[in-house]
């Protein structure tokens, strides 16, 4: 492996009320916790996006960074924050995962490595448009850093924007590989149907 991971957990949780939503509870794990142990042992170093006191999470044991772009901007901030820390540690490659999303596929990293684009998202079939872009998991090429911060200061906010542009790869998963909890029904759902 030469990857590692940036989990996405700087959002504003406004649909949950706010606070953590990587700390709320799926059975007798927080989401994040989850998120943590599936990511792992798919890369060599994981670090933590989240912006605020980032002490409340020292019980993670995961280095903390927070977003360079002032205004919560949204999750390519927070891949910007991944890919600067990858770079410091001498990681070439980056995959983000989202802290919300506690049961995404556990050979997500080795997939999306399957493809050399400097960008590869995952992706779900949809019977509509055929894919369903799931742009907060990636792999992200680190060397594109300057211009995602370029990009980020001129205003754009939607990865895929970005992405696209990037030339993009979508690697179709699973439906369902990437059920994310956003309201207190997402949780409700997720306690009854995740293991």
């Amino acid at each position: 492996m030469t990857d590692c991971a940036v989990i996405l957990a700087g959002g504003q949780a406004n649909r949950m009320g706010g606070g953590d939503k990587g700390r709320l509870m799926l059975g007798d794990q927080s989401l994040i916790q989850r998120v943590i142990e599936r990511i792992t042992p798919q890369v060599d170093a994981v670090v933590l996006n989240a912006n605020g006191d980032s002490s409340r999470f020292d019980d993670l044991g995961l280095p903390v960074v927070a977003d360079s772009i002032e205004g919560f901007p949204g999750p390519l901030a927070g891949v910007l924050a991944g890919m600067d820390w990858a770079a410091e540690q001498g990681h070439d490659w980056l995959i983000s995962v989202a802290a919300d999303t506690p049961s995404f596929p556990r050979d997500l990293a080795v997939r999306l490595a399957e493809h050399d684009t400097p960008v590869v998202l995952a992706a779900t079939p949809d019977p509509e448009r055929g894919r369903l872009p799931q742009p907060t998991f990636g792999r992200w090429q680190v060397a594109l850093r300057h211009d995602l911060r370029a990009a980020l200061n001129d205003g754009v906010r939607k990865i895929r924007q970005w992405t696209q542009a990037q030339g993009e790869t979508l690697v179709v998963f699973d439906e369902g590989d990437f059920f994310n909890i956003n309201t207190p029904d997402d949780l409700a759902w997720a306690e009854q149907n995740l293991k």
